[in-house]
C-alpha cells in the first residue's frame, strides 16, 4: 500500500510527456528557466508541439514572490500584505544572492503562524540564487482576505517566497469546468449516493509480494537497507530488487481456487458493502488477464485464471459491489523511473523539493513514463472497465509525478467508458469524485472537507501479508475507528492481506467477523447515515495519523460510559457507545436545546419506557443494563417541525 504522501506534482509541463512535444528535454528546461527569469516567476511560456503553439502552465504562477524592496520596513522587520490564490499548505523560503554568514535566528510570521530558524543553503536556482527553506510548513485556508506576512532578520536578502508544498500541489485549472460537468452528472451523483449509503468496504492487498510475506532472503522488510515504506507490498522497492529477479515470484504464485468465494463470504459476514482489490500494485503485476502485458495472472503464473474476474463474480453473488485498486503512476516493472528525473531537473533549477519515494530508480525499464501510460496503463484501465461491467469504483494510486493533463485523461477515459464508475482522489490533481484522508488517517472533527471522503485502514500494521506482524488491532479498536469515521461523515475501507495462497490471517478474519456481529445489531446507525451537528461527546478524539504512527505508538485509548459518537438519518439521531451500559444513561448532546425528542429506543432490544429530556441531556432509565461487550446504540426520534 502506498503510504499516502502526495508526491511533488508541481511540474505540469514536460516536453516529452505533457504535450508530446518533439523538443528535447534540454531545450524544454532552458525554455522554462528563461521564462521564469524574464517573468520574475510569474509569466507564461509557450512551447511548440508538432508545429502548434500551446500555452504552457507555469507552476510558479501559484507562488507568492515577495520582493524585499516592496516590504514596509521597521527596524529589522519587513512586512507585506498579500493575497493568496489557493487554500493549501505552503513552505516559506528566503532567497539570497549569497548565503549570509550571520547565524542569528530569523523569525517569520504568517497571520498567527510563526516560524523560526537559521539560514542554510537548501537549494540553488538556475540563476545561482541561494534558497533557504524553513523546516515547517504553514497552512493558509482563507483566500478571501489579505494575509499579513513579516520576517524579522538582520541579514540582507532578495525575496521571500511562499511555495505550495509537494503534498498539496496546485494545478492550472484548465480542465476544471469540464471535470465539474462530469462530476456533477446524474450518473456520478447516483454513484456517490450509493457510496454514501454503503459506508463500509473491504480493501484487499494481494499479489506476488504476498508470497514473500515481508521477508527477502531471510531479512525482514523492516530491516531493509534502503529508505522508504516498510509495508509488505513495497518489498521490491525496500530491497531494490531487480525487475527480472522479482518477476520470478510469478512462477510459484498459485493460490487456492476457493480464495474468491472465501473472501467474498468474509466481507459479507463482516457487514461490508463493497470490495476493492489491488488489480495492479506498484510492482506492475496484474491480477487480471491483460491484453496489454503478459506480466499478469494468466500469462505468468501456474494459476492460469483471472483472479480479479473470479473475485468480482463471487462478490456479485454475495450481493457485494466491486471496485479495483490500480497503481497508475507507479509501475516498477514497466514505468521507467516514474518520471522522477525529468521532474527533479526542473524543480532543482527552481529551488524546490522533489520527493523520490515510490519511484524505481534502481532498475528502471528503458521506456519513458509517458510511453508506459500509452502502452500499458491507459489500455489496462479500459480492459478492466470492459471486463467488469458492474464495476463501482477505481481506486487509483501512485500519482506522484503524473501530469495534470494525464490525470485528467484518466478521469475522462473512465467517464467516457462508464460514467457510473467513481474515481478516487489519487487519480491526481483534484480530479477525484471523493477524497481519502490518507492511509490509516482519520481527520479531526474540526477539519472542513469539501468532498465526500473515506479512510482506508489496516487490521495490523501492513497492507500486504507480513508473516511476522502480529500487532493486530482489537475489535474494539477497529470499531472505534469505524464509529469515529461514521460520526465525521466518511466511509471506512478496511484492509485484509491474504498470503500467497489467498488465505486471510485468522486474527484479521476474527476482527472483521466480530465487527460484523456488532453491525448486525447496530447497522441502522451505520448504513445511509450522515454526520450530525455534534460528532462525539466525552473523551476527546484520538486521531489515527498514519500506518507508521499506529505501529510506533500502539493504541492506548480507554472508553467510558460517558463516551458517545453520533450519526443521523431522516429525523433520527443515533448515539453510539462502545462499552456496556449502566441502568442509567446520560447523553448530554441530546438536551432540550437540540430539539424535541418524541421517542427513544436501543437498537435491537432493551425497550425504553422511562426517559426524560432536560437541559442537561437525554436521561434514560433501564430495568436491565446492556451487557454487550462492544456497547450499544441509542436511537432518538425527533418531532418534525
Amino acid at each position: 500500500m502506498k503510504l499516502q504522501m502526495p508526491f511533488n506534482k508541481r511540474l505540469t509541463q514536460e516536453s516529452k510527456q505533457y504535450l508530446n512535444t518533439t523538443m528535447s528535454t534540454k531545450i524544454f528546461i532552458q525554455s522554462l528557466l528563461l521564462t521564469v527569469f524574464l517573468g520574475l516567476y510569474g509569466c507564461k511560456q509557450k512551447e511548440t508541439t508538432k508545429g502548434v503553439a500551446t500555452q504552457a502552465f507555469d507552476q510558479t504562477a501559484n507562488w507568492a514572490i515577495l520582493e524585499k524592496a516592496d516590504a514596509v520596513k521597521e527596524g529589522n522587520i519587513y512586512t507585506w500584505n498579500i493575497e493568496v490564490k489557493h487554500p493549501v499548505e505552503y513552505f516559506v523560503q528566503v532567497v539570497f544572492d549569497a548565503l549570509p554568514t550571520n547565524t542569528s535566528v530569523a523569525k517569520v510570521k504568517v497571520d498567527d503562524q510563526e516560524l523560526a530558524g537559521t539560514f542554510q543553503q537548501d537549494y540553488t536556482t538556475y540563476n545561482h540564487k541561494i534558497v533557504s527553506e524553513f523546516q515547517k510548513s504553514i497552512k493558509i485556508r482563507d483566500v478571501a482576505t489579505k494575509h499579513l506576512i513579516t520576517i524579522e532578520t538582520e541579514v540582507d536578502f532578495k525575496q521571500l517566497r511562499l511555495v505550495p508544498s509537494y503534498k498539496t500541489p496546485v494545478g492550472s485549472g484548465v480542465h476544471q469546468k469540464e471535470w465539474l460537468k462530469m462530476h456533477e452528472s446524474p450518473e456520478k451523483q447516483a454513484a456517490l449516493a450509493w457510496f454514501k449509503e454503503a459506508k463500509f468496504g473491504m480493501f484487499i492487498h494481494w499479489g506476488l509480494y504476498s508470497q514473500a510475506g515481508g521477508m527477502w532472503k531471510g531479512t525482514k522488510i523492516n530491516n531493509s537497507p534502503y529508505p522508504g515504506p516498510k509495508v509488505a507490498e513495497w518489498i521490491m522497492h525496500a530491497f531494490q530488487i531487480p525487475r527480472e529477479v522479482y518477476a520470478q515470484l510469478a512462477k510459484t504464485f498459485n493460490p487456492d481456487t476457493s480464495f474468491a468465494q472465501n473472501i467474498a463470504k468474509l466481507a459479507k459476514k463482516a457487514g461490508m458493502k463493497y470490495v476493492v482489490i489491488t488489480s495492479k500494485h506498484h510492482d506492475g503485476f496484474a491480477l487480471f488477464d491483460s491484453k496489454s502485458s503478459e506480466y499478469d495472472m494468466v500469462d505468468a503464473t501456474p494459476y492460469k485464471a483471472d483472479a480479479v474476474k473470479e473475485l468480482y463474480e463471487a462478490c456479485l453473488k454475495e450481493g457485494l459491489d466491486f471496485g479495483v485498486y490500480y497503481s497508475h503512476g507507479n509501475d516498477w516493472n514497466d514505468g521507467g523511473d516514474g518520471n522522477y528525473a525529468n521532474v527533479k531537473k526542473v524543480n532543482d533549477s527552481l529551488g524546490i523539493y522533489t520527493h523520490s519515494s515510490g519511484k524505481n530508480t534502481w532498475d528502471p525499464s528503458p521506456n519513458t513514463h509517458a510511453e508506459y501510460y500509452q502502452s500499458k496503463s491507459y489500455p489496462q484501465i479500459k480492459e478492466l472497465i470492459a471486463l467488469l461491467p458492474e464495476l463501482r469504483l477505481i481506486w487509483f494510486d501512485g500519482e506522484g509525478f503524473t501530469t495534470e493533463e494525464q490525470s485528467f485523461h484518466f478521469y475522462k477515459m473512465v467517464y467516457d467508458a462508464n460514467p457510473n464508475i467513481l474515481v478516487n482522489r489519487r487519480v491526481g490533481w483534484d480530479f477525484g469524485d471523493y477524497l481519502d484522508a490518507g492511509d490509516n488517517k482519520i481527520p479531526s472533527a474540526k477539519e472542513k472537507i469539501d468532498k465526500y471522503w473515506e479512510t482506508c485502514g489496516t487490521t495490523n500494521n501492513s497492507w500486504g501479508y507480513k508473516v511476522y506482524d502480529h500487532d493486530w488491532k482489537s475489535t474494539r479498536e477497529l470499531l472505534y475507528y469505524f464509529v469515529d469515521i461514521l460520526s465525521k461523515g466518511g466511509n471506512y475501507l478496511l484492509n485484509i492481506g491474504p498470503d500467497g495462497k489467498g488465505h486471510v490471517p485468522e486474527a484479521s478474519s476474527k476482527g472483521l467477523l466480530e465487527m460484523g456481529e456488532w453491525i448486525a445489531t447496530n447497522g441502522e446507525a451505520v448504513y445511509g447515515t450522515a454526520r450530525w451537528i455534534v460528532a462525539n461527546e466525552g473523551k476527546e478524539e484520538t486521531l489515527l495519523d498514519g500506518t507508521g504512527h499506529r505501529a510506533a505508538k500502539g493504541f492506548k485509548r480507554s472508553f467510558t460510559k460517558s463516551d458517545f459518537w453520533f450519526t443521523t438519518k431522516d429525523n433520527s439521531v443515533y448515539a453510539i457507545s462502545l462499552v456496556p451500559s449502566s441502568t442509567t444513561i446520560l447523553i448530554r448532546s441530546l438536551n432540550k436545546e437540540i430539539g424535541v425528542i418524541k421517542d427513544v429506543h436501543i437498537l435491537n432490544g432493551h425497550p425504553i419506557k422511562y426517559w426524560s429530556q432536560t437541559d442537561k441531556g437525554l436521561l434514560i432509565y433501564l430495568k436491565t443494563a446492556v451487557t454487550a461487550e462492544n456497547g450499544f446504540v441509542v436511537k432518538a426520534n425527533f418531532k418534525l417541525n
